[in-house]
């Protein structure tokens, strides 16, 4: 199967179901191939819109939500980027097309050094560490927005602390019942803005 044409079909398919409605995200969706991500799937399975088994109890996220989160995170090429949870890598991968430099904590050693090798075989300036994503990654902040791939009974202090005024933070939270909140930074305080119910595996720590 032709995995490019495969990738156009899909993101077609996203905007034509009003998932995509940034052409720099649907660019970005494009560009990555998301089979590379995921190996052992078949190509079709790669890029049906759907989440799937990575190991470790993790999952790659479907392609619209990645897609929606890109569009609710609103990234500039020329932003520092902290993810929490790398998984296989393909969701830094896209913001990595729309970010100038990400930063990614992974809790699986396994994971995290894999998503490593993966990105410098593809070409991805993405830099990796495994480690408690609650701590977030002190070194590189402030950061110019943040978001989490994994569900947090609260979002720890410790990400807002690394999030530069002015930044953006996004994160599902919640245990069983989850909602994606967007945290917005004005310069003197967080505002909170519910983008409905998701369904994302727990934080670890």
């Amino acid at each position: 199967m032709d995995t490019a044409a495969a990738r156009d079909r899909m993101v077609d398919d996203l905007v034509d179901r009003g998932r995509i409605s940034d052409e720099r995200v649907a660019a970005a969706l494009r560009n990555v191939p998301r089979h590379e991500f995921v190996p052992g799937v078949s190509v079709r399975e790669a890029y049906a819109d759907r989440p799937l088994e990575i190991g470790e109890g993790q999952t790659i996220s479907a392609p619209h939500m990645v897609a929606i989160m890109a569009e609710l995170l609103d990234v500039s090429p020329a932003d520092r980027v902290l993810e929490i949870g790398t998984g296989c890598g393909y969701h830094a991968a896209v913001t990595s097309e729309l970010a100038g430099q990400v930063y990614s904590v992974e809790y699986h050693e396994r994971l995290a050094e894999t998503a490593r090798e993966r990105f410098d075989r593809l070409g991805y300036d993405v830099r990796v560490r495994a480690g408690d994503g609650r701590e977030g990654w002190h070194e590189h902040a402030p950061y110019d927005a943040c978001y989490l791939t994994c569900a947090a009974s609260e979002v720890p202090d410790a990400l807002f602390e690394q999030v530069r005024e002015g930044g953006r933070l996004l994160a599902p939270v919640g245990d069983r019942s989850q909602t994606l909140y967007l945290y917005d930074h004005d310069g003197d305080d967080w505002h909170r803005t519910n983008h409905g119910g998701v369904r994302f595996v727990p934080l670890l720590g």
